[in-house]
């Protein structure tokens, strides 16, 4: 079943099949001889249909019940999916067994299609598998030694050469069984991803650049948008790019622990500063130097990611964050603090980034940060100027972008992550 769930949802034969269908069976529905109570039925299917999926976007957008405005393709997919629906229910009164078979289908396809439509219409999940929170990466065959010796000194990409049978692509991989990455406390984090750049694959490869990544919540440690762009940029650059490991900071797609140690979710944050870390050092040919260790994540992950980065500055001496929470539980502020710090407010404090600038006050010189948000992401603008801002005063060299065009889903990643990367590529040697 494997090759099910690496199946594409947003585009390709799957999603266009079950579109394909579900206006076929709906015409076949349509199609008939009318009569005045089949009209009647119709149009209210319709009526109804159509109002309610209006209302419920323009309901969703007013509150923000999805963490800020649903993409514009959704004012399409969802009341025509609701019509869809309502016109396979209605044509369950048919006289004919045929014509109920098919309504009992159509039911089924608009559904599916409004759910392959929205999800499409957000862009992060682009295989059945993610879709589902299964991971389709295969066990990686056996992880390259660290190399007996530190990495020479100045920029890489003038000292490396690469050996004439160099892969042309980096490998990406589960870190499952014997190279899965430990919790040493009682947080269970899914399995993560390891990306290897083409000179990792190398049979006396250099020693490179660590990236450690978090996605979204809910969503899936996943490397579905990092991998392209270090792919293309390792081509341009001598097959040079950092080791990504993409982990899980939920522990499921539907918790948030707010980046914080504690009895209800478990040690998500020693699973990050100390494990991972601990693990890189003792597997993986990275860089020892931890100026060329970035922690990076993108909404909830990105949260994390400047929390992590104030906290431990000695592990992380850059930190990415697209589309970033402006503080780990700002979604639920009273909940996070009574389940996760026992009804402290001040430990919730504590745990911001501001808490670890306070900590950690002038040991962030020399640290890059570098803060992306979609220019539409109305939301999300405000929380992530905030964060640039106190880096800035804590002495983090700091970047600010605006992703053009891009809203807080699959554009903020396809857009903000390029940039991060020229300007980290720069800042490890890996490119002029």
């Amino acid at each position: 079943m494997t090759w099910f769930f690496k199946l594409g949802i947003i585009d390709g034969p799957l999603p266009l099949s079950v579109w394909g269908l579900t206006i076929v069976g709906v015409l076949v529905l349509l199609i008939r001889r009318p009569t005045p109570a089949w009209l009647w039925r119709v149009i209210g299917a319709l009526a109804l249909g159509i109002g309610g999926g209006v209302a419920l976007v323009l309901w969703a957008n007013a509150t923000d019940a999805f963490g800020g405005q649903l993409p514009f393709a959704c004012t399409f997919w969802v009341p025509a999916g609701f019509a869809g629906t309502l016109i396979g229910i209605v044509s369950l009164w048919e006289r004919r067994a045929w014509r109920k078979i098919v309504a009992v289908l159509v039911v089924i396809l608009a559904l599916l299609s409004t759910t392959l439509g929205v999800n499409a219409a957000f862009g992060i999940n682009k295989t059945v598998g993610s879709m589902f929170g299964i991971s389709t990466e295969d066990q990686i065959d056996g992880l390259p030694k660290p190399a007996p010796t530190e990495t020479p000194s100045g920029p890489l990409y003038e000292s490396w050469t690469p050996p004439a049978d160099m892969p042309e692509t980096g490998e990406v991989a589960l870190l499952s069984g014997k190279d899965a990455i430990r919790s040493s406390g009682d947080f269970k984090p899914r399995p993560a991803t390891i990306y290897l750049p083409p000179a990792a694959r190398t049979d006396h490869p250099p020693r490179l650049p660590l990236v450690v990544m978090m996605m979204g919540y809910p969503g899936n440690p996943e490397p579905t948008f990092i991998v392209p762009v270090l792919d293309k940029m390792a081509k341009a650059n001598k097959g040079l790019a950092p080791i990504v490991i993409v982990a899980d900071q939920l522990g499921n797609a539907n918790q948030d622990p707010v980046c914080a140690d504690s009895k209800r979710y478990g040690s998500v944050s020693t699973y990050f500063n100390t494990d991972i870390p601990a693990y890189a050092e003792k597997n993986l040919n990275v860089i020892l130097d931890h100026s060329a260790w970035t922690i990076m994540g993108y909404s909830n992950g990105g949260a994390c990611a400047f929390t992590w980065a104030t906290h431990h500055p000695g592990i992380w001496g850059n930190v990415v964050g697209i589309s970033s929470d402006e503080f780990p539980g700002i979604e639920w502020i009273d909940g996070a603090v009574k389940t996760i710090f026992n009804g402290d407010k001040a430990a919730f404090e504590a745990n911001k980034a501001t808490g670890g600038i306070a900590e950690n006050a002038g040991k962030f010189a020399g640290h890059l940060a570098i803060f992306t948000v979609g220019e539409k992401d109305a939301a999300f603008l405000p929380g992530v100027e905030m964060n640039k801002k106190q880096a800035e005063a804590a002495g983090f060299t700091t970047t600010f972008y605006q992703v053009p065009g891009a809203d807080h889903l699959a554009s903020a990643l396809e857009g903000g992550i390029p940039f991060a990367m020229e300007l980290l590529y720069k800042r490890f040697g890996l490119a002029p």
